[in-house]
This record gives C-alpha cells, sequence and structure tokens, in this order.
C-alpha cells in the first residue's frame, strides 16, 4: 500500500512517500480503508522535533510509527475480539499511521460514520472535536450564560469550540482575523473580535472561561479579560513555532503565575473517549455543529499540506483526502 513515513536521517524532507506492507489487525483492531485523514498541529511538531517523536513513539508503545491521527473509512477487516463492527461500515476514530492506504486502529476508538457527512467531514472531527468538548465541558465546566471567550476561533479547535461552546449555552466571543469574522459568526458566535483592530485583553470586557488556542497574549495580560474566579485554558503553545524546550519554559511559567491569582488555571490534554466521539458524531449529523474544512490534499502532498497548517492561517481543518486529486 502507499503510505506516508518518517526518514528520521533526512532533516530537510522529514517524510517519504512509498510503498510498504499491508498492516494486518490485531485481536482488538479494525483494519481501515482510509478515505480522508486530517492534519493537526502535533502532526507537524512531531516532524519538526525528533525528540518529541521519539518519546512520543515510545509512550505510545510503538504504535506511532508513522504520522496521521484522525482518520475516516470503510471497515475492510476485523480482529477476532472486535463485534462492534463488521466489513463494510463506514468510520471515523483515532489511530497512529493515518497517513495511508490502509491503516489498524483500535475499536474503542472508532464510531461510526454519519451517513449525511462526507468522509473528509468525518476525517475532520476526532482530535480537535474531542479537545473542544472536553476542554469547554469537562475542564471549563461551562454553564448556560456563562461568557466564554474563544481565542483563535477560526482554527481547527477553535471553530468547534465556538460551536460547542454555543450548544452549551455559553455567550460566545471568538477572535480571529478580518476575513473570518464572518464565517466565526456564522458559527455561532455572539460576538467577534478582530484582533487586528481591537485587543482583547485591552477593552474592559471579562469572560468565564477563555480558552487560549494561540498563546498570542502572555498569562498576565489575560488576566486582563478574566473575571476574579475566572478560568484560563491555554493550549496554543501546541499551535506555535516554538521548540519542546520552549513549550515546557511557558507552561512552567503559566504554572508558577497561577499560584498568585484568583483565577484558575487549568492544564488539559484531550483523550480518546469513543463516548465523546459519539456524541460528536451525533451534533454533526443532526447539524448542532459543523466541520470546517480550509483545503484538501492528495496523499502524496501530505509534507506541503503540514507547511501549510504550520503558517498558523489555515480557516479550520486541513484534510487529507484519497479520493480527490487536491485543492491546495
Amino acid at each position: 500500500m502507499k503510505a506516508i513515513t518518517y526518514q528520521n536521517g533526512d532533516s530537510r524532507h522529514p517524510l517519504k512517500f512509498e510503498e510498504i506492507e499491508k498492516p494486518t489487525p490485531d485481536d482488538d483492531q479494525v483494519l481501515i480503508k482510509v478515505r480522508a485523514a486530517s492534519l493537526n498541529p502535533i502532526d507537524y511538531h512531531l516532524i519538526r522535533h525528533a525528540t518529541m517523536r521519539r518519546m512520543m513513539i515510545a509512550l505510545s508503545k510503538g504504535k506511532l510509527k508513522r504520522p496521521g491521527r484522525d482518520v475516516a473509512g470503510d471497515v475492510e477487516t476485523v480482529g477476532r475480539n472486535v463485534t462492534r463492527f463488521k466489513p463494510g461500515d463506514a468510520v471515523l476514530g483515532m489511530c497512529g499511521g493515518a497517513f495511508a492506504e490502509y491503516a489498524c486502529v483500535t475499536s474503542s476508538a472508532l464510531v461510526m460514520k454519519p451517513r449525511n457527512v462526507s468522509f473528509e467531514q468525518a476525517a475532520s472531527i476526532p482530535l480537535v472535536g474531542l479537545t473542544a468538548l472536553q476542554g469547554l465541558r469537562d475542564k471549563g465546566q461551562v454553564k448556560a450564560g456563562q461568557k466564554v471567550l474563544v481565542n483563535g476561533a477560526a482554527g481547527g479547535v477553535g471553530t468547534f469550540a465556538v460551536q460547542i461552546a454555543h450548544w452549551l449555552g455559553a455567550l460566545v466571543t471568538g477572535v480571529c482575523s478580518t476575513r473570518n469574522v464572518d464565517r466565526v459568526r456564522a458559527l455561532g458566535a455572539d460576538q467577534v473580535i478582530d484582533y487586528t483592530r481591537e485587543d482583547f485583553t485591552q477593552n474592559g470586557q471579562r469572560y468565564d472561561l477563555l480558552f487560549d488556542l494561540v498563546a498570542n497574549h502572555s498569562f498576565k495580560t489575560c488576566l486582563r479579560a478574566l473575571n476574579p474566579k475566572g478560568t484560563y485554558i491555554g493550549l496554543g503553545m501546541v499551535g506555535r513555532k516554538m521548540s519542546v524546550l520552549g513549550i515546557l519554559a511557558n507552561q512552567v511559567e503559566v504554572f508558577l503565575s497561577s499560584r498568585f491569582v484568583s483565577q484558575k488555571v487549568v492544564p488539559f490534554v484531550a483523550k480518546i473517549s469513543q463516548e465523546d466521539l459519539a456524541l460528536l458524531a451525533e451534533l454533526v449529523e443532526t447539524g448542532r455543529v459543523t466541520p470546517v474544512i480550509d483545503r484538501t490534499y492528495p496523499l502524496r502532498d501530505v509534507e506541503p499540506a503540514l507547511e501549510y497548517l504550520e503558517k498558523g492561517h489555515a480557516q479550520g481543518k486541513v484534510v487529507i483526502s484519497l479520493e480527490t486529486t487536491g485543492s491546495s
């Protein structure tokens, strides 16, 4: 099968499009014929930072030897312990090695694809959807009527966060660039701040939750936008062009600073949850959440797709489609 693989010895061209052996599912896995996959900031960090890649491969016990996490496709075969899925089922979920014609996925990381959703839309749901849902509902404990600010509202996580916060009943303010104002408002934001014209940390407004996805202000500056008992959830470091040490240093700074303020800082990493994936699929199927796709690329163009995502201006998700020649 054709797949994208890591080339550890070539820092200039870290990925290779090549022919490799088709994988065989374990007893608890499903083999998927991949129809689409989507890109996330973690993908280019794993490519740019060999240390982070080796660490993630070790933590995953070797399951992340090839790039790509979000996947949608058709079930080809199932392991002998799998009863929930059968060959021919259209599914979405998370795995290691999604940038390939076939991928093995643990059955507990899969749900059925909504019938009214394309494979490209389905592949854009998992990681950003889980991040937005678990961050807002579980860590942020957002309640109806609360004021939520999403900084980076037009990106992959941001477009889901605006819609999920709205679904939870919050009064949502989205921060984005001029070209995205109308889009973010259409997603359900009650107010949209164009960061090229207004600084949300300087306008005097206060929020119950600041969901920070771009980290373009210091933590101390962001405190100005929070109520005295407000909550700060910062995920933006993962999406920035920073070294591993830079990311860690920033997190240490936030942790130390938070010990001397009344606002709450909540550390957060999204977890794979079949129940939450099913809820996200339902929200998309019923039209309460709509995936936003910026561009699609063919499988052989994963590297330029990652370069585009890394620039930080994608509107929603960047998707790899195995059924198109791409629209980059």
